[in-house]
């Protein structure tokens, strides 16, 4: 009998039941269950990512260029989502929009034998972007290809132009010059299927060569000078020819004036005559009288003395005899 008294008896006989229990066996777990699962959903993983690999997008001002094995098979311009054929298909990008694009400086000859280096820049643009990889092969290789036609064109037109034509701002063409210049290349990039365009190309600056710059500078000084010395000569001209027209008129002016001044004079002397007549014929002893008085203004002077006799009529009318 076991001692209820004893708790590890009691601990002990529990411990044997445990032990005589019998163990229940675990189940397997059946992996091929889940392997399709697993494959199907990598599948789909995979696919996802390869699509979302294989999807460009063109955007507003670009063209998107389709490669298959290095050989162009469709360029996409306008915008929105598009997708590729993965691992066969390639896409890269060419701006639709404008680009600027400085030229390298280079030294040309003008009509008068002058040497020059010009400087200048152009506004261009992709317009068809299949015949410009087909002819050029890159935008470096377009740009570089338009960088010789106009420099090939400026060189040309430049050469028609004295140099003095060329800096001359006042009687400078350089205005028509650019468009001609821009026309041109043009031309010779459609003709050669380049696809592309220029908007402008202008010439920003021009130079000349170290060498030569002092020898010019006097050149234009000597020549400032020639052209100073012209206008004041034919401003001395001038002076002098308005000079000798104006006192001619002057002249003639006088002349006019003093003759004017004669006749009018005259016309006075004959009418103050006649009235002159028309009053002393009233009076002829007044007449005799006033002429006797006149001469003695003329004759006598301030210190003249003058002897008469008192019986003489003058002497009688000095001394208010009048009858």
């Amino acid at each position: 009998m076991a001692d209820n008294n004893n708790p590890f008896a009691n601990m002990e006989s529990k411990f044997k039941t445990v032990q005589n229990k019998p163990k229940k066996e675990k189940t397997p777990i059946d992996y091929k269950k889940y392997t399709k699962s697993f494959i199907a959903i990598f599948i789909m993983f995979v696919v996802i990512v390869i699509a979302f690999a294989n999807i460009y997008v063109v955007k507003e001002g670009e063209y998107k260029i389709i490669r298959q094995f290095g050989e162009i098979k469709d360029v996409k311009e306008t915008p929105g989502l598009h997708m590729k054929v993965p691992f066969i298909q390639s896409v890269t990008t060419v701006p639709k929009y404008q680009m600027n694009y400085k030229l390298s400086e280079k030294e040309i000859n003008t009509k008068d034998k002058r040497r020059i280096i010009i400087d200048n820049y152009a506004v261009w643009r992709v317009v068809n972007a299949k015949e410009m990889i087909s002819s050029a092969g890159s935008l470096v290789g377009a740009s570089s290809r338009m960088e010789e036609f106009i420099y090939s064109v400026v060189r040309s037109e430049l050469g028609q132009l004295e140099y003095s034509e060329i800096i001359n701002d006042e009687n400078s063409s350089r205005g028509s010059l650019n468009d001609k210049i821009t026309k041109h290349v043009n031309e010779l990039l459609e003709k050669d299927k380049y696809g592309i365009e220029v908007v402008d190309v202008r010439i920003k600056r021009i130079d000349l060569p170290e060498e030569n710059e002092q020898s010019v500078y006097n050149e234009m000084i000597s020549e400032r000078q020639s052209i100073a010395q012209k206008y004041l000569s034919t401003g001395d001209a001038d002076k002098r020819r308005i000079e000798a027209e104006t006192d001619r008129q002057v002249r003639e002016m006088l002349a006019t004036a003093k003759k004017d001044a004669a006749i009018i004079e005259a016309e006075g002397e004959a009418e103050a005559a006649q009235i002159y007549n028309k009053s002393f014929s009233k009076d002829p002893e007044f007449y005799s009288l006033y002429r006797t008085l006149e001469s003695y203004k003329k004759t006598i002077g301030e210190d003249s003395m003058i002897i008469i006799p008192s019986d003489s009529p003058y002497a009688r009318i000095l001394s208010g005899y009048l009858e």
